[in-house]
């Protein structure tokens, strides 16, 4: 079975209160549609780092997101996860202030984790960050798992 690490926008736009966006509202359902109907075919993962990021805002989203976390994998946060993040820091292809974003990455590649499934079109699932932070990871010796969108892991 192949393995996705929900990074902690997933989660957001998983429980969310509908938006008036309408991109945004995309997302929400496309979210929604692949937990309903793509969970069940991968091992789903967070990290303590989703842990901490999910714990914060709305005391009612916060239940929410908390409720779905409970029945999740925790990848536990290594030494070596720790190393690379810092590694990714240090490459300068991430912003320090992004730092759980480069932590996201780390625990996911040092757990052999397949896909990273994220809405942070920003930071993660960005092709030319991405690549760079491939190389890191390569460098020290871990294969960095594909960061992709909910669309892009719908199945054929």
């Amino acid at each position: 079975m192949e393995s996705v690490y929900l990074e902690t926008t997933f989660l957001s736009y998983l429980v969310a209160r509908p938006s008036r966006d309408v991109i945004v509202a995309g997302h929400q359902q496309t979210t929604q549609d692949w937990w309903a109907n793509r969970r069940a075919l991968f091992q789903c993962s967070v990290s303590q780092v989703v842990i901490d990021e999910a714990s914060v805002g709305d005391p009612a989203e916060v239940q929410k997101r908390a409720a779905i976390i409970a029945g999740l994998l925790i990848l536990e946060v290594t030494a070596d996860a720790e190393s690379l993040t810092q590694a990714i820091l240090a490459a300068n292809i991430l912003p320090q202030h992004a730092f759980p974003d480069a932590a996201h990455v780390a625990v996911s590649a040092v757990h052999a984790v397949d896909f990273l499934l994220t809405w942070n079109c920003k930071h993660l699932a960005n092709a030319q960050i991405a690549r760079r932070i491939a190389l890191v990871c390569e460098k020290l010796g871990h294969k960095m798992p594909i960061i992709c969108t909910p669309d892009e892991l719908m199945g054929a």
